[in-house]
């Protein structure tokens, strides 16, 4: 059997991941990955690491693995918080999650498990691992999703390489969240009840806005409002020979076009498709963001959520921001690929077609999508297979 380093977060998910791997007769040992303590930011009063820590330490204790912390700030703060900030100074939208797993899990904890001598890294995400060998004895690692629709997490995997997936063990992928409890629960173990973190990946229970407003200072600017028939007609402002790039590309607004609503505290303190946090009442729908421009620090805003301004058909993504999980797929300029892509968690998947052009990768969605954010990643997939992704331009 193999030597397999857990990464316990805390949690109930790892947990049970590092005890069916110990019940298949790994090898197993522990390792909780420190990822914050930079006291010059005020985040709360709770010290959520800390607490998750000692679960980590706890349930490793039950199963009797060796279990140690590793220290990984100092590369979170330079390769994950510092972008984050930088994206939204933006006025782009990142995903930490997936950042983090790209970045940390499987590159600076993967390298500190191998020199542990693992033979494997396991972690606790909702996600499978397949591996297929043709003929002439080429090896494939597929990463497919979770058997439970409500918890699939191979979009946060969307990054990963090959060679990581090579390295990687997913022990609970082909579970169902309440099965996964049970069983935490009949080994009696501290995480069996303990809610699923809702906070950033690694920073815990701090909301996104909270934390923004400790690095990115108030800058005070207008809201504008845009009627739903303005966006409509812009949706082909600008129209382009190649309807690839028209239906990709994304609507511009001027102040002119719209109506005064209120003051908001920073253009890179929203994203598209926001409600909360606008303070502007008195309209007969809700406000939604429809746009931001940094530049001018205004924001647009529209009213319900089917407003026009929401939605478009496509994205593009740079040649150099591309990345295949199966590099066999790849496509070559003037190709296009049938798929289902998806540009957030928890989405559902939805038809696409993707065409590569010198430039980058358009993906066309058969039908419009909500808050299609520049700085998100956009993740394609076939038969339940995440094949790749990329960042939205």
């Amino acid at each position: 059997m193999a030597k397999v380093v857990v990464g316990l977060s805390g949690g109930v998910d790892s947990s049970v991941a590092a005890h069916l791997l110990q019940e298949q007769g790994h090898e197993v040992i522990g390792l909780f990955m420190k990822n914050w303590h930079d006291d010059s930011v005020t985040i709360s009063d709770e010290c959520p690491w800390l607490e998750d820590s000692n679960d980590a330490m706890l349930v490793a204790d039950k199963l009797g693995i060796p279990f140690q912390t590793v220290d990984l700030s100092e590369q979170y703060k330079e390769r994950i918080v510092n972008y984050m900030f930088d994206e939204y100074a933006r006025g782009r939208t990142p995903n930490p999650d997936v950042l983090c797993n790209r970045e940390i899990k499987f590159d600076v904890f993967m390298d500190i498990a191998i020199d542990l001598g693992a033979d494997y890294v396991a972690t606790g995400h909702y996600c499978q691992k397949k591996t297929s060998t043709t003929p002439d004895g080429a090896t494939t690692h597929h990463l497919i999703a979770g058997a439970d629709p409500g918890k699939d997490q191979s979009y946060f995997l969307c990054q990963v390489s090959q060679e990581q997936l090579a390295r990687t063990l997913f022990p609970i992928g082909h579970l169902q969240k309440s099965q996964v409890r049970e069983i935490a629960a009949k080994q009696n173990l501290i995480t069996a009840g303990k809610k699923d973190s809702q906070g950033l990946c690694f920073i815990g229970k701090v909301r996104l806005p909270d934390f923004l407003q400790q690095q990115l200072k108030p800058k005070p600017g207008k809201i504008i409002e845009i009627p739903s028939e303005i966006s409509a007609a812009k949706g082909s402002d600008v129209p382009d020979e190649d309807e690839v790039i028209t239906l990709s590309r994304k609507r511009t607004y001027k102040e002119t076009e719209g109506i005064l609503k209120g003051q908001h505290p920073g253009a890179h303190y929203f994203t598209r498709g926001q409600r909360r946090g606008l303070n502007v009442g008195g309209t007969p729908q809700p406000l939604f963001v429809i746009e931001t421009d940094v530049q001018t620090n205004t924001i647009y805003v529209g009213q319900g959520k089917d407003h026009a301004g929401l939605y478009r058909r496509g994205l593009f993504i740079n040649k150099d921001e591309i990345h295949w999980i199966r590099p066999d797929l790849q496509l070559k300029n003037g190709d296009s690929m049938r798929v289902e892509g998806r540009i957030r968690y928890r989405q559902q998947l939805e038809k696409a077609v993707l065409h590569q052009r010198p430039e980058g990768l358009y993906m066309i969605f058969d039908q419009p999508q909500s808050a299609i954010s520049a700085g998100q990643f956009a993740a394609w997939y076939s038969d339940g297979e995440c094949l790749g992704s990329g960042v939205i331009a």
